[in-house]
């Protein structure tokens, strides 16, 4: 990654504002903050961290997106997570000690901030809001995991997707039409699918007028029948 120019980091004190975890700091400690980060640019393709690596630190996402992943022994992604703008990924291994779980690789170029681990806990110990912001944000995600676990465990493929769907209306503030984020053979991949059958649940989703999809953007026509899916109802053959 490249470090970014000092004219591109005056907006840095805002953007940090409107990360979950920094919500609600007063200007003093955002600047606190603004001084243990290194704000650096990330190309697509750029492989951030590997699986086994020491953590050293964790990162938030001021713009771009990054999919954290593992790879099976038989050459299988599975794609666990795709964090966009205000979210922070490789937090947890950070403070547990030890490595990263899984991969983190830039799908789309942006800008990352860089949180060492000596230098944010030392400012934990004189932050205790941050310490409570990070819990918080840490009970949601593994909240999102635990679904996460139980859908692929227990759920067919067409109820992944409609309550992958009904997560993303959330994120949008519960709209009924959204982009995604994601390419396609990404979001198979995310689903514990292969591009081909999520293809396929689609259009007999769209033949259903559950949904409508004109190119990345999902239209949500029949909610009701979107959220019995997603509790596991089946689809119409």
């Amino acid at each position: 990654m490249k470090f970014l120019e000092e004219e591109d980091r005056g907006g840095l004190l805002e953007r940090l504002s409107k990360v979950p975890l920094f919500e609600g700091l007063p200007q003093d400690q955002l600047r606190d903050l603004a001084g243990v980060a290194s704000a650096k640019t990330a190309a697509r393709g750029e492989m951030l961290f590997h699986e086994g690596e020491k953590a050293t630190g964790f990162y938030a996402v001021i713009s771009g997106r990054v999919k954290i992943y593992k790879v099976s022994l038989d050459g299988k992604e599975q794609i666990l997570h795709i964090f966009g703008e205000g979210e922070v990924f490789g937090e947890v291994p950070v403070f547990a000690g030890g490595s990263y779980p899984a991969h983190a690789e830039v799908l789309e170029k942006g800008v990352m901030l860089f949180f060492s681990r000596d230098a944010f806990v030392e400012l934990l110990k004189e932050q205790p809001t941050l310490a409570l912001n990070m819990l918080s944000i840490l009970s949601l995600r593994l909240r999102r995991f635990t679904h996460m676990v139980e859908d692929l465990s227990l759920k067919e493929v067409p109820s992944r997707l409609a309550a992958h769907l009904l997560y993303l209306g959330e994120r949008h503030a519960g709209k009924d039409a959204f982009e995604l984020e994601i390419t396609k053979s990404q979001l198979a991949a995310l689903l514990g699918t292969i591009p081909e059958t999520l293809s396929r649940i689609l259009g007999r989703m769209t033949q259903q007028g559950i949904i409508q999809v004109e190119g990345k953007t999902i239209r949500v026509l029949d909610r009701e029948s979107l959220v019995s899916l997603a509790e596991g109802g089946k689809l119409p053959a």
